[in-house]
């Protein structure tokens, strides 16, 4: 199993719009979770997010980013999280500290 985290910031006063965007998941995007058989939860905390994503590989997980309609989603984010300079969503992959059950190898 791989299993990934990440943070990043939303902007100020963003979150009502970024939980109506996930609320309303665009279908192209779920599929491609789904046929990928990829789980994913995303916590808050004032303005920081964490997501924490499991699949049962590292090439699904990779596969499930590779939908081209990932492009215009990554933009529409953009508008409701901090980006980088070139636009891009400022993701912070975690390292792992800890793994129990499940997570214990992977």
């Amino acid at each position: 199993m791989f299993s990934i985290g990440m943070t990043y910031d939303l902007r100020p006063g963003c979150y009502a719009k970024y939980k109506q965007y996930h609320d309303e998941l665009w279908p192209e995007v779920a599929k491609s979770m789904d046929d990928n058989e990829v789980s994913m939860a995303i916590f808050v905390h004032g303005e920081q997010m964490f997501l924490h994503a499991v699949a049962p590989s590292e090439e699904h997980w990779k596969r499930s980013r590779e939908v081209p309609i990932l492009k215009d989603w990554t933009a529409l984010m953009g508008e409701v999280l901090v980006t980088n300079d070139d636009g891009s969503i400022d993701f912070i992959e975690l390292e792992s500290a800890f793994a129990f059950g499940m997570f214990k190898n992977g």
